[in-house]
């Protein structure tokens, strides 16, 4: 078969339309930095790279595994047992070989002072809560946007500026003013449950997943379930925030963020404070029903 020749204008030429020729432009030479390609976060820069988004850096510390298939895009049986970043970096690539790449893997955290200068979006699509903290807080420093998404069984999406409260003050976490260092194990645990009272207070999420399996998954016997529709709408989410950071457009999110439930059609944003507060009052009960705490 005779090798292709790659054209920028011809592969976002359908762009047009959505964007302005000006706004394309943007994007061409917009930064974005995904820390995190499996699950969220590839789906994310797969359409950024789509989109026409022209800098990119990429970190992750895992490869990609079996229990990968049935959400990640970058995950297939050639990929299995290959680290993410380098399969991400050869699919990425072969969309858009002009495409200006960094890659980082499990030392990226010791490059956020060079990354959040260069990359001022920002797409969170990790698991490790820890490393998440850190991050938020070297990107206010930095005056970096953070796109990322609640631990939810329901697609989600937050837009946290650099002025704006980090999750951990909004949220009222305990790791709140501590220095990394003295943050315990417990404390993180204690951060999952603050951010799981938000989810169920604002959203219809406990509607939508086996309580029994979520009480398994916050007493760490059982990983967290994922589908792919709610995977990867989580991640064109994210990747709708990041085009409108960078063309300038309003956030459809914010710092609170939304909920997207594909079984009604309907966007579910955060309660007003009255009805919040009784809501929460219920499901406190509930979380400590299904913990074994009464």
């Amino acid at each position: 078969m005779a090798e292709m020749s790659f054209s920028y204008p011809e592969m976002v030429g359908r762009n047009l339309g959505f964007v302005t020729a000006a706004e394309q432009e943007r994007l061409r030479t917009a930064a974005v930095f995904v820390c995190g390609v499996g699950g969220m976060g590839g789906a994310c820069v797969q359409s950024l790279v789509r989109a026409g988004v022209g800098r990119l850096a990429i970190a992750d510390t895992d490869r990609f595994e079996v229990s990968n298939l049935n959400r990640q895009v970058f995950a297939n049986l050639g990929t299995v047992g290959i680290d993410k970043v380098e399969a991400t970096e050869r699919a990425l690539r072969a969309v858009n070989p002009e495409l200006q790449l960094q890659t980082f893997g499990a030392d990226w955290l010791d490059h956020l002072d060079a990354i959040l200068p260069a990359y001022p979006v920002v797409v969170n699509g990790m698991d490790d809560l820890r490393a998440g903290l850190e991050l938020y807080r070297r990107a206010r420093e930095h005056g970096a946007t953070v796109i990322d998404a609640y631990t939810s069984p329901l697609p989600s999406v937050t837009c946290v500026g650099p002025r704006d409260p980090r999750p951990e003050e909004r949220l009222g976490f305990p790791t709140a003013g501590r220095a990394l260092a003295e943050l315990s194990p417990q404390m993180l645990d204690a951060c999952k449950l603050r951010e799981a009272e938000y989810v169920m207070t604002h959203s219809s999420s406990a509607r939508h997943i086996d309580l029994g399996i979520a009480a398994e998954v916050f007493a760490g016997t059982r990983s967290r379930p994922s589908l792919a529709p709610m995977v990867i709408t989580t991640g064109n989410l994210m990747a709708f925030e990041a085009l409108g950071v960078i063309l300038g457009r309003p956030s459809g999110a914010g710092p609170r963020g939304y909920f997207f439930d594909p079984w009604s059609g309907r966007v579910e944003r955060p309660r007003v404070a009255p009805l919040a507060w009784l809501v929460k009052l219920f499901v406190r009960r509930e979380l400590r029903r299904l913990l074994g705490g009464g």
